[in-house]
Order: structure tokens, then C-alpha cells, then sequence
């Protein structure tokens, strides 16, 4: 026997194992976690799903929050079930983007707003006691530049508007087919799209719908006074046969905010709504919001937060 063959093969099965376990590894991917915020405000609890970086589990890092406000008849397991996960691991493991959490909250039927009636005051409960839960709970860079909003449709509503208003807490938002309607009509038809509108548009803005205070709150009027938020980082898109035909809104948003002179990212793009779009078009807010938070100085920032 070749005294040279036993470590030969065993050399071989090293470099076969090692050459196998490059071949099968699996990049790492988000760890979800979904738990329900308490909310003495709406006074019952709200769902949330919080997804986590790949290293966040081996380190002590901080890192930036993406919030994704999902569309209606939609939940916090949406951006999971659908494709958002998978678009953003991929985007991890093509090294196109850093790491950040993303926190996917229950928003129901509200528009992210305050209803009408005051029943369900969703915006006082989403920036007064989910955005602080987050970060006590989780190891976040609690800045506004360090903390984004994004969403779809009613979410891209919801997104606009909550940053539009705050942007003490957000320096970046991002919205996919928002529902931008520029004007309801009086009297509001009840067939048609405009049927589907108002069954819809009554929970949040009012029964029968209150023009004035879905004005007040509709991203279109807000864009209106720019320097309110002058900082804000806005990239917003929507499909050119969206079945909604919210890409006149789009349009509209585009129009308002490049009179005003206010620097945005816009784009219509071939295609429709929901996650038949979203799952082309996701991933270039998801740069957007990366790109935003490259910018943030760490040092400044590094102690800020809660941990977990």
C-alpha cells in the first residue's frame, strides 16, 4: 500500500467537503418575528412582524428601520407571504444593500390615519407607541435619518402621509401605488371605482365620506407645503395600468412637488398593482432607503436606541 494514500484521501475528502459546502450553503436571510404591541390609545393590542438582519443575532450592531405599511385587505405577514422577504434576502446576498430591520405593522382598514370619529386613532398609536416599542425592543439607530417608512397602496397612503407629517421621526419615505385620489366627487357615484372608494374610504375619512377631512389628510394636499418636511428623502412609483388608475394621482404628486421645486425620485413603470408589481418593482425602494441610510454618521448616532 502507498504510504503517501491515506493522507492523499484524506485530503480529498477535506477539499470534496469543503467545495460541497460552498456548492449547498444557503446565503443567510431575515429571522421574522411577529409579537402584538400593546396600545392604550386604541385601546386593544396590535399585530406586528419585525424581520431581522442576518448578523443581528451575532453581533451588537445598531441598525437602521425600514417601517413597510402594507395594502388593504393585507396583514403584517404580507411582506413574508408575498415576496418582500425573499426580494430583500436576495438583495442582502447580491451585496446590493447593507442590513436594517424592517418592521411590518397591522394597519387593518385605517389608512394609517386618525379616523374621523376618532374611534381609531392608528397615527397617534403608530408614532407615539409602536415607533418607541420598536426601538426599546429592538437594537435600532433611533434618528429620523436612521428611520424609514415605506408602503403599498393604501399603505403608500399611509407612508406619505405619516411622513409628510413627521418628519421629526422619518428622513425617508418611500410609497409603490399609493392610493393618491386627487379629488373625491360630490355627489360620490356608487358604482363603478368610485363605488369601491367609498365603501372603503368610510371607516378612516367619515360616513358618508368628509371631503374636508380627507383633503386635510391626503398626501396631495400635504405635498402642498413642502417646508414642512424640506428633509424628507421621498422615491415614490406606480404602474402605468394600475387598475385603480392611481397613476394619475402619482402623476399629480410629481407635478405638485416639481412645482414647489422639492427634490423626489418618481417613475411610472410598465404594469399593474399589488404584489404582481411589487414584486418587479420593490427592490429599487429598498435601495432608495439604503442609499438613505449609508448617509448616517454612526458615531453621532451609535448610542442611540433601545436594545434587546
Amino acid at each position: 500500500m502507498n504510504p503517501l494514500s491515506k493522507p492523499i484521501t484524506g485530503l480529498l475528502a477535506v477539499w470534496t467537503a469543503c467545495i460541497a459546502a460552498l456548492l449547498f450553503a444557503q446565503p443567510a436571510a431575515a429571522e421574522v418575528q411577529c409579537d402584538a404591541v400593546p396600545s392604550a390609545i386604541l385601546g386593544h393590542s396590535v399585530s406586528v412582524c419585525v424581520s431581522l438582519p442576518p448578523s443581528y443575532a451575532t453581533s451588537q450592531k445598531r441598525f437602521p428601520t425600514l417601517y413597510f405599511l402594507h395594502g388593504l385587505f393585507e396583514n403584517e405577514r404580507s411582506w413574508s407571504d408575498r415576496g418582500g422577504a425573499q426580494i430583500l434576502d436576495g438583495l442582502w446576498a447580491q451585496g446590493e444593500t447593507g442590513e436594517f430591520i424592517v418592521v411590518l405593522p397591522d394597519g387593518g382598514k385605517t389608512f394609517y390615519i386618525n379616523s374621523f370619529d376618532g374611534h381609531e386613532r392608528y397615527e397617534d398609536f403608530f408614532i407615539s407607541e409602536l415607533v418607541p416599542w420598536v426601538d426599546r425592543k429592538f437594537r435600532t439607530i433611533a434618528a429620523p435619518a436612521a428611520r424609514g417608512i415605506s408602503g403599498t397602496s393604501m399603505g403608500g397612503f399611509g407612508a406619505l402621509h405619516i411622513a409628510m407629517e413627521h418628519p421629526d421621526v422619518f428622513g425617508s419615505v418611500s410609497a409603490h401605488s399609493a392610493a393618491l385620489i386627487p379629488k373625491i366627487p360630490d355627489p360620490l357615484p356608487s358604482e363603478g371605482r368610485w363605488g369601491f372608494y367609498a365603501k372603503v374610504l368610510q371607516a378612516p375619512f367619515g360616513s358618508p365620506i368628509n371631503n374636508e377631512y380627507f383633503d386635510r389628510n391626503n398626501p396631495l394636499t400635504l405635498a402642498g407645503e413642502p417646508g414642512r418636511f424640506r428633509q424628507l428623502k421621498l422615491y415614490f412609483d406606480c404602474g402605468e395600468s394600475d387598475r385603480y388608475g392611481f397613476e394619475a394621482g402619482a402623476r399629480a404628486l410629481h407635478e405638485k412637488l416639481r412645482a414647489a421645486g422639492f427634490p423626489h425620485e418618481f417613475a411610472l413603470r410598465p404594469g399593474d398593482h399589488g404584489w404582481s408589481y411589487l414584486n418587479q418593482y420593490l427592490k429599487y425602494s429598498i435601495l432608495f432607503h439604503w442609499q438613505c441610510f449609508a448617509q448616517v454618521g454612526k458615531p453621532a448616532v451609535a448610542a442611540a436606541g433601545g436594545s434587546r
